[in-house]
């Protein structure tokens, strides 16, 4: 059949308003929709955007506390800053590139730069309140989906002075999704650490830091040992604060006006610099920078003007702070190990051992590659794709490097099944051989001496850090059994323990299959748990069921809609990283009766 000829010309040309523009195409504004069971879903976006102003009016002088509250889907947010101007109220919550942000007097280090933000907010809520108290006067707007509905204006001298938010997010963009106040507590307590003195009260609970970054680390750290106190410095533009501890790797928290810039950016990479550069002024010695880095935890915070980010979800500076930030590391840094010479010296024995652990380690992964060399000149077990995130970026058609990903699974008729079905330029396959080795408790000499271990390490490619990763989502793949289960944990033990990283920042994730296939001649279900499959077996007609035992009875045919645009997947996350080393200390360490005790405890014995 002949496709229709559509005529290009001027009818084809189409003008969105600024607010429609955002309902059309949220995930520029606002990065990922979600469901709320992500920390970087849209929902969160939208309460950060908001608090976000309330921060700026605390950096600018105005206002020491936010009380924050949330009715089901409905979040309010009360600040005591200057209020909107009352003038301006409308316009700054639905007209773009409208705002007091622009003006570099008023606001110096904001968060919210481009006027977006709250229009935003206000384009994707069903429902949009806001009122400026100033000076005894208020006005109020109301707005659904962004568009006005009523507003008001008069006296209340029983008000202070300051804005009052509240908003529902419209159903009609975010469908179905669910608040987790965990992630609210996490990224309002971020808030604290960075404006010490702020305090912020969300549904009674009040956040607080006294002593700003150094509280963060004492928070992630726990009670996990470390080699010296934590060093912290602050000044006018700059705060930062660090220490040792005994694991692998490098872990980093990083923010700029207050936004957390998980993926980093030119701020992390000067502050890395100016700490080498700082200890090997004061050692004189030229130590390397992995050594002086590993085990290290660090967190950054800068204030910079008018800064440069890769994308409005602000996840990475692009703006350059070298020239001033890597000298002011480096000097900090000096002076702290001249002052205490304790710390300094554990820091330059934490720091010579690494040396020696690296020099140990370079005989044995030369071993280990000549090993591997002599088994074939490609990783064994690997089907691999044809892109990888490491890619440069391509000069032409879609960038697809952030799709690629990384399925591990348990045997040769699971991994069968997904070669068969997968996508050959994004996703790449490596089966494992049984249950890996678990590395709780041992060295990285493990890495290099486990064959299997070695191999993803290199199919990875993150022997040298994330920097060389090939696979955007690493997805471990196994059967939903007992043994699926003990897998999934033995290669969640292995990247803990080495590659942190990997974790950390979101690349590890779990495959959910389907367990039961209810149909019958017209219509087949498939069923994630007990109750999809009770609910499919009501609502089909004489319904034949059928229980997948593990991944190899999917056939290849069904397979693929379960690793396509509809997969589930369930991300691992590190709410704490304090928690990671008990949490493997108690599933993974050698507490058996303790860990048999709480098995018998909390088992559930299903109804035959």
């Amino acid at each position: 059949m002949a496709k229709q000829k559509v005529e290009y010309d001027e009818k084809a040309i189409k003008s969105l308003d600024a607010l429609s523009h955002i309902r059309l195409r949220t995930g520029m504004y606002i990065g990922r929709i979600g469901d709320g069971s992500n920390p970087s879903d849209g929902i969160y976006v939208l309460l950060k955007e908001i608090v976000d102003n309330s921060i700026d009016e605390f950096i600018m002088g105005a206002g020491r506390k936010v009380e924050i509250t949330r009715q089901e889907e409905t979040i309010t947010i009360r600040d005591f800053g200057r209020g909107i101007p009352l003038g301006k109220v409308i316009e700054c919550v639905s007209q773009i590139n409208t705002g007091g942000k622009y003006n570099d007097d008023v606001f110096q280090f904001s968060v919210g730069l481009n006027g977006v933000g709250t229009k935003a907010v206000n384009a994707l809520s069903s429902r949009f309140e806001v009122i400026s108290y100033r000076e005894g006067a208020f006005k109020r707007a109301l707005f659904e989906r962004g568009k006005l509905k009523a507003e008001e204006e008069g006296r209340d001298k029983s008000q202070p002075n300051g804005t009052y938010v509240e908003f529902s997010p419209d159903p009609e963009i975010f469908k179905t999704y669910h608040w987790h106040d965990e992630f609210i507590a996490k990224r309002l307590s971020y808030y604290c650490y960075l404006n010490s003195g702020l305090s912020i009260i969300y549904n009674g609970t009040t956040y607080h830091s006294k002593d700003g970054l150094k509280d963060l680390l004492r928070t992630e750290i726990g009670e996990e040992q470390t080699q010296y106190e934590v060093f912290h410095h602050r000044e006018d533009k700059l705060e930062f604060a660090l220490t040792h501890t005994g694991t692998y790797g490098e872990t980093y928290f990083s923010f700029v006006n207050g936004q957390f810039t998980n993926d980093g950016g030119t701020h992390l990479s000067a502050f890395r610099e100016g700490l080498l550069k700082g200890v090997n002024e004061f050692a004189g010695k030229s130590f390397a920078g992995e050594d002086v880095r590993e085990g290290i935890i660090g967190t950054i915070a800068i204030k910079l003007q008018d800064p440069v980010f890769e994308s409005q979800t602000k996840n990475k500076l692009g703006s350059d702070v070298r020239t001033w930030l890597v000298p002011a590391v480096k000097e900090a840094v000096e002076r702290w190990l001249h002052t205490s010479p304790e710390s300094a010296t554990r820091l330059i024995d934490k720091i010579k051992a690494n040396e020696r652990l690296r020099t140990e380690l370079a005989k044995i992964k030369k071993e280990a590659r000549e090993r591997a060399r002599s088994v074939a000149l490609r990783i064994p077990k690997l089907r691999d794709c044809e892109i990888h995130r490491c890619d440069p970026e391509p000069k032409k058609g879609k960038d697809r490097r952030n799709e690629t990903t990384l399925f591990i699974t348990e045997g040769d008729s699971a991994g069968g099944s997904l070669v068969m079905c997968r996508d050959v330029e994004t996703q790449a396959i490596f089966t494992i051989k049984g249950k890996p080795l678990n590395c709780f408790g041992l060295g990285k000499e493990t890495v290099y001496k486990n064959e299997e271990l070695y191999n993803i390490m290199s199919a990875l490619g993150i022997e040298n850090g994330l920097e060389g990763l090939r696979y955007n989502l690493v997805i471990v793949a196994t059967d939903a059994d007992v043994d699926g289960m003990h897998i999934r944990n033995l290669l969640l033990t292995f990247f803990l323990r080495f590659f942190e990283e990997l974790v950390k920042n979101g690349h590890i994730y779990f495959l959910e299959t389907p367990l039961f296939r209810v149909r019958n001649k017209q219509q087949t279900v498939y069923c994630y748990s007990e109750g999809e499959r009770n609910a499919a077996q009501k609502e089909l007609k004489s319904p034949e069921t059928t229980r997948f035992k593990g991944l190899g009875e999917i056939s290849p045919m069904e397979f693929g809609q379960f690793i396509g645009a509809d997969m589930r997947l369930q991300e691992v996350s590190i709410e704490n990283l304090s928690e990671v080393a008990h949490s493997l200390e108690f599933f993974m360490g050698k507490n058996t009766p303790e860990r048999k005790a709480f098995i018998v405890q909390n088992l559930i014995v299903e109804d035959s």
